[in-house]
């Protein structure tokens, strides 16, 4: 609308100027709403309110238009929300004339003065509380400064843009727009800076918006999941709210990818709908933070290695030489120096090792106790839960295995050890896919078991008893083999003395001799020796102890020297 051009009428109004500018800005607001009530805004409005309009537009540095809209809004902010027919019925007029107006509306709202609430049938205003104080104090209002400002304060920002998102005061353009603008305004803080350096990763605002949302929940609400019912506030669109979830689901997305974010299971395989931003994440995005990154969260779901009860091993001389040698290997010192000498000749930098052999012979517990020895901690993979009914779900498991173990390399300074304990399961050979989807699922999933060894980056030991089931293609991904006999006449001795200090030299002898054990056998003997010592309250006889070797076996004449291993 264009302003009348001055009368005879108003001359009298252009004398009193001087005079108004005692006035107040909410006394000008008062005597801009009294002239247009029912006026229609016509010229006469015009003309008769142009001091009052021309204070406003001078002191808030607004146009004609939107100084009237603004004080318009003033008069209804005791309304919880204002509708432009509101305005319109204040005016006594049509609402194309009200709608006229909308781009200067839209200006008030870029100014922060009002507040537009899209619903979908529906566009409502209201006046934030801190605009009428302004008023009331006669001072012009300013939004909260952004540029500058600390950490703490640019999250406090962002809260308060999320929460007008959530009152559908905030479309979801003028969130991201919102968002970038705070990046834009504080380039010097280590949030924005890595939040730039993963804008680079992700071209899909949305998903940019997504990962705001992520750090939004962790540090204003200490929410270490967020879900999909969380996404509801944010994403109202349900167009654009199932292509978020369709995103998150398909685990080759760049926030997977990426190590930025993952699931929030908490090792349950079984949840896919809850997410977290990863650790490694945490410690780039939040170091301005006093946000502790727990330790336990790096270390949840891994066996500590100084958790690990020392035990005293013992091997047969070959066994002995090359668990030695795999041990000085997985030292921190000598493994990063032969990671580092293998990349740069091009070659694998993972180690996968392969520890097989007959059941009780010590390859479990050898695996704790190199951990141990080189202060590496165990992911162990339950093999039984990355086994679903629901076809391929247990191909999305297992690679859930690798995915995770992926994430503790990268988190923590040691990388752990990934341990397949009884792999027979998951390496055996492979089926005639033609016999059923099991066949087909288990072949799936060593098909992905290969693939991941082949980028491993970190440490794998399996163990298996049945060798003679191992599928060849397993054979040359493992770089070290080594093969657990039964121990020999000298090893058994020694664990026998070991495990029972009650015997003497010459009885270990004789007990090592007559039967040909493992060492999980020789240790099921200690402890029923242990029970008949605590209910009898004396200690068995060697006797009773020969008659407990000879129970140990389920078959007649199993074990005593027939099955002894003399290996040439």
């Amino acid at each position: 609308m264009k302003r009348a051009n001055p009368t005879k009428e108003n001359e009298n109004a252009n004398s009193q100027k001087v005079k108004s500018k005692s006035k107040t800005l909410l006394q000008h607001i008062e005597r801009v709403i009294e002239l247009a009530e029912d006026s229609q805004l016509n010229d006469k409005f015009y003309q008769k309110a142009e001091t009052s309009i021309g204070f406003i537009e001078k002191t808030m540095n607004l146009t004609q238009n939107q100084a009237v809209m603004f004080a318009l809004f003033i008069e209804q902010s005791d309304s919880e929300y204002i509708r432009l027919k509101d305005i319109s019925r204040f005016l006594d007029c049509k609402n194309i004339k009200t709608i006229c107006m909308m781009n200067d509306i839209d200006e008030l709202e870029k100014r922060r003065l009002v507040r537009c609430c899209r619903g979908d049938n529906s566009v409502r205003y209201r006046v934030p509380f801190d605009v009428i104080n302004a008023v009331k104090q006669n001072v012009v209002y300013q939004p909260k400064n952004t540029k500058n400002i600390t950490t703490n304060e640019l999250f406090e920002h962002i809260e308060s843009l999320f929460n007008e998102r959530e009152e559908k005061e905030l479309s979801h353009d003028a969130l991201i727009l919102e968002l970038y603008a705070l990046l834009n305004d504080n380039p010097e803080l280590v949030f924005s800076k890595q939040m730039a350096e993963y804008k680079k990763l992700i071209d899909d605002d949305s998903i940019f918006l997504l990962l705001f949302l992520f750090c939004h929940r962790f540090i204003n609400f200490s929410d270490n999941s967020v879900g999909f019912s969380d996404f509801n506030d944010i994403f109202k669109e349900k167009w654009r709210l199932r292509s978020i979830k369709s995103y998150l689901k398909d685990e080759k997305n760049s926030l997977f990818e990426n190590n930025i974010v993952e699931h929030s299971s908490d090792g349950s395989f079984g949840d896919r709908e809850n997410f977290k931003i990863t650790a490694a994440a945490k410690e780039k995005l939040f170091a301005e933070l006093d946000v502790k990154i727990k330790q336990s969260e790096k270390k949840k779901g891994l066996t500590l290695h100084k958790d690990i009860s020392v035990k005293e091993l013992f091997y047969n001389e070959r066994e002995q030489e090359q668990i030695a040698q795999l041990s000085s290997l997985l030292k921190p010192e000598n493994f990063k120096n032969v990671q580092e000498n293998l990349e740069k000749n091009g070659m694998r930098k993972g180690f996968a090792s392969l520890f097989y052999g007959a059941p009780g012979t010590g390859k479990t517990e050898t695996v704790y106790q190199i951990a141990r020895a080189t202060g590496r901690d165990i992911l162990p993979v339950n093999i039984s839960e990355t086994k679903s009914c629901w076809f391929g779900e247990s191909e999305k498991l297992i690679k859930e295995v690798f995915d995770k173990y992926r994430n503790y390399v990268k988190t923590n300074e040691i990388a752990p050890i990934l341990l397949f304990n009884e792999a027979d399961a998951v390496i055996g050979k492979r089926k005639d896919s033609a016999s059923g989807n099991v066949a087909q699922t288990e072949n799936a999933i060593q098909n992905i078991i290969l693939q991941e060894m082949e980028t491993l980056d970190g440490i794998m030991i399996a163990t298996t008893n049945l060798t003679q089931n191992l599928d060849k293609a397993f054979e040359r991904r493992f770089l070290y083999k080594i093969e657990f006999d039964k121990p020999k006449l000298e090893a058994k001795k020694k664990i026998w003395m070991s495990m029972l200090s009650a015997l003497n030299e010459e009885e270990a002898s004789q007990l090592a001799t007559l039967y040909d054990f493992s060492g999980g056998q020789i240790e099921n003997i200690v402890r029923k020796y242990t029970v008949k010592s605590i209910l009898s309250g004396t200690k068995p006889s060697f006797e009773t102890i020969c008659g407990f070797c000879k129970t140990e076996f389920l078959y007649k004449d199993e074990g005593q020297n027939k099955i002894g291993f003399n290996r040439k």
